[in-house]
């Protein structure tokens, strides 16, 4: 499962998207996950008007299916696993994302630090 950032910068084809992420994201042995929480971010952001954040999320859920992701919906018992999470982090979308992995036994690849600190499936790349 990718954060929402590297789904961006992948969906982008963004020369910000790490190497590390691109290879594992183009090896077709991996299943690609994306989260609910992602586009959810993402509609969020837009409207507020975030420049970092202009896509479309109804267009860019339906290119990510397009391209073989698979949907992570979310569950009451990812808002429970929130609970537990240690105070690393503060923004939900971000630790919602965390919890999910735990949960769903899925690796989650980040370039974000702070998500970085969390223990369970999760990669820095």
């Amino acid at each position: 499962m990718l954060d929402t950032q590297l789904l961006l910068w992948a969906a982008a084809g963004s020369s910000h998207l790490p190497e590390a992420a691109k290879k594992l994201i183009e090896d077709f042995d991996n299943a690609l996950y994306f989260s609910a929480v992602s586009i959810w971010e993402i509609a969020i952001k837009r409207s507020l008007g975030r420049d970092d954040f202009s896509v479309d999320p109804r267009l860019f859920k339906r290119g990510l299916l397009d391209n073989g992701y698979l949907e992570i919906p979310v569950t009451s018992e990812h808002a429970i696993t929130v609970d537990s999470l240690p105070i690393h982090h503060r923004d939900p979308f971000d630790r919602i994302l965390i919890a999910q992995s735990i949960n769903e036994g899925v690796l989650l690849l980040t370039s974000d630090s702070h998500i970085g600190k969390y223990e369970g499936p999760i990669r820095m790349v």
